[in-house]
């Protein structure tokens, strides 16, 4: 059987004010931030291990209005680099608990876009690289 990497990493969940930006920021914006702080944006494919093991979630705003081009209440963005660089391409994942039901969903957005100052990222702390069989 051919080895795999594993890697552990070490997340912080920060809100955009929790990063300076009480009137929002761009994605841009954020994630220098974010890396002036000693964080990192997360691999792509930590969205789904994340659900996977984030079960207790707390609740986000059941029977609240629907949101259209902004995060959804008590969702957490996962940081991560968008596969490219058009608008239509989605650029990751959100997690979210709503009536009990866990869900990852991805995202579109384009770069202009201001995230509010309450919408939670998640990003990397610390990557430490580990050889599995």
């Amino acid at each position: 059987m051919p080895d795999s990497q594993s890697q552990v990493i070490e997340i912080s969940a920060r809100s955009v004010a929790d990063l300076g930006f009480d009137s929002g920021a761009t994605y841009g914006q954020i994630t220098a931030r974010a890396l002036e702080s000693g964080l990192a944006e997360c691999p792509l494919e930590l969205g789904p291990h994340l659900r996977m093991q984030f079960l207790d979630q707390p609740e986000g705003a059941a029977g609240a209005p629907t949101t259209h081009g902004r995060a959804p209440p008590g969702s957490i963005t996962v940081a991560s680099p968008s596969l490219d660089d058009t608008d239509e391409t989605p650029k990751g994942f959100y997690l979210r608990r709503i009536d009990g039901a866990l869900w990852l969903r991805g995202y579109c957005s384009w770069q202009g876009h201001i995230w509010s100052p309450e919408d939670v990222f998640v990003f990397a702390r610390g990557l430490t690289g580990q050889t599995t069989t």
